[in-house]
């Protein structure tokens, strides 16, 4: 019988759904959390209350460790083949979802961990707060969650096959400086600078509509030729010009005032 234990934490806060993952100490995720992380984005992307998804880890040493290595290690092939399958189904649920994902790396982002990162729309480290990198080389197999893809298409070819098959972690600095983080944020008052920071895109700061639909143009552009991905970004701005939140942001910039919007 599955286990009712939690391991995903799920709070909405000025429409920001917190998901925080939870297994202490390091975050470690399994089945069961990865089947709560499936959860929990469908009731964040069905909530028309929500507009943005922020990500962190529980505690403050750790954002994730990435897979439970126990776990792994004492399952067969057919339990780990099929866990990894639902693990990418999930994290490509995350990358897909037509609102904007922030991950929160409060602490170390190591292999799995990274993984579930990258799938997020944007990173935001905590300064100083830890390690980063996909060290599943010295465990004899390869970043098995999405994390072959998703390196390359943020650092380029040569670099991920360098840093995969090196396997060594290094400083959010470096990561930086890589794109792989998109800013760094004082560790103190962490927490409530990235929350901050998530809700400028929530109404009526931003209209949430236009944000989930810039995404969307870029996440399918980025895997289709030039001309589709043109034709895709047409289609969108003609939904987006149909809607409330562009008439109210072009009557504001003539009337010389700040849009209030709806994402609607």
């Amino acid at each position: 019988m599955a286990s009712t234990e939690e391991k995903i934490r799920y709070e909405v806060e000025g429409g920001v759904a917190i998901i925080t993952l939870v297994d202490p100490p390091a975050n470690t995720y399994s089945h069961q959390m990865m089947r709560q992380l499936d959860e929990a984005i469908l009731r964040a992307r069905f909530d028309g209350d929500v507009h943005v998804l922020l990500i962190r880890g529980d505690g403050e040493k750790f954002f994730c460790a990435g897979a439970d290595i126990n776990m792994l290690r004492d399952a067969d092939p057919t339990f780990k083949y099929h866990f990894c399958l639902h693990a990418n189904e999930t994290l490509n649920r995350l990358e897909q979802t037509p609102k904007l994902v922030i991950a929160a790396l409060n602490g170390h982002t190591v292999g799995g961990g990274l993984e579930v990162a990258m799938a997020a729309d944007l990173r935001l480290a905590k300064q100083d707060g830890g390690k980063i990198g996909l060290p599943e080389v010295h465990l004899g197999v390869l970043p098995g969650t999405g994390g072959t893809q998703r390196l390359l298409r943020i650092v380029g070819k040569a670099r991920a096959i360098e840093m995969m098959v090196e396997g060594k972690n290094f400083s959010f600095d470096e990561a930086l400086e890589l794109g792989i983080v998109q800013r760094l944020v004082p560790a103190d008052g962490f927490d409530e600078a990235v929350l901050q920071y998530a809700q400028q895109f929530v109404p009526p700061n931003k209209a949430a509509r236009a944000v989930g639909l810039i995404k969307r143009a870029v996440q399918s552009g980025a895997e289709s030729g030039f001309s589709e991905g043109l034709a895709l970004e047409r289609e969108l701005q003609q939904q987006l010009f149909n809607g409330d939140d562009a008439r109210e942001g072009l009557a504001a910039y003539l009337e010389k005032r700040a849009p209030k919007f709806t994402a609607s």
